[in-house]
């Protein structure tokens, strides 16, 4: 489903003034290829300068915030903020899939849903707010957006260690990782991963490595671990 861009607008609380960056941002390569338009229309550029903006905010962010933190905890901290998995979450939270523009291939095989897709495409969404509306928009939004609940995304980071103390807590079997699905092109696969405990299945991921569908995995293992504890 491609929703219209002004509800996405709405969604994020910025209007455009070159609606012509929005489009772009939300343009995967393989609806480019599909229409056969120019490689700059997809949002890979976007996507390029994006990442560069987000990694200043939050630099500067943690530098700010943290004052008695050494670099390197800022480090991984900052690491676990603008992984792919939390960007994927980030993106989940203002349904950004669903305004993808989308070649027939990727919608086939779920691409609205893949983390390495919306991941990208919200990194290009940070960049066409920046070229848009400056330092100071792109700036806000990812404050609004990717900065908003920090200690929640650090599980990202963690999500296999942590995953891994709860299990050994619980006395609750052997945890491990089975590989589901593999596909694509080397320089762009998707894998998917399940986290098993024992037999039964506890979470499941999707990333551009297997390192990071487990990652995923784990990270919802651990979410629904902690919503079963507090109801």
């Amino acid at each position: 489903m491609n929703r219209d861009l002004e509800e996405l607008e709405r969604e994020i609380g910025y209007r455009f003034q070159d609606r012509d960056l929005l489009r772009r941002a939300m343009t995967h390569s393989s609806y480019a290829n599909e229409h056969r338009l120019a490689k700059a229309d997809c949002n890979e550029r976007l996507e390029f300068l994006g990442d560069a903006v987000l990694e200043l905010v939050c630099s500067d962010h943690l530098y700010r915030a943290c004052g008695d933190k050494p670099e390197g905890e800022m480090t991984k901290l900052r690491a676990s903020i603008v992984c792919e998995p939390t960007l994927a979450l980030c993106a989940e939270e203002i349904r950004l899939g669903e305004f993808l523009l989308l070649g027939r291939g990727e919608e086939a095989t779920g691409g609205r849903m893949r983390a390495s897709v919306v991941s990208d495409a919200m990194e290009a969404l940070i960049g066409a707010v920046y070229l848009d509306g400056g330092f100071a928009s792109a700036k806000e939004f990812i404050h609004g957006f990717v900065l908003n609940d920090i200690e929640h995304k650090k599980l990202f980071y963690d999500s296999k260690t942590i995953l891994q103390e709860m299990v050994q807590a619980e006395d609750g079997g052997e945890l491990s990782y089975e590989l589901l699905r593999e596909e694509g092109p080397d320089h762009n696969k998707v894998f998917e991963v399940r986290a098993l405990v024992g037999e039964a299945e506890v979470g499941r991921g999707t990333g551009r490595t297997k390192k990071a569908a487990e990652a995923m995995a784990a990270y919802r293992a651990i979410l629904k671990r902690k919503k079963a504890g507090a109801e």
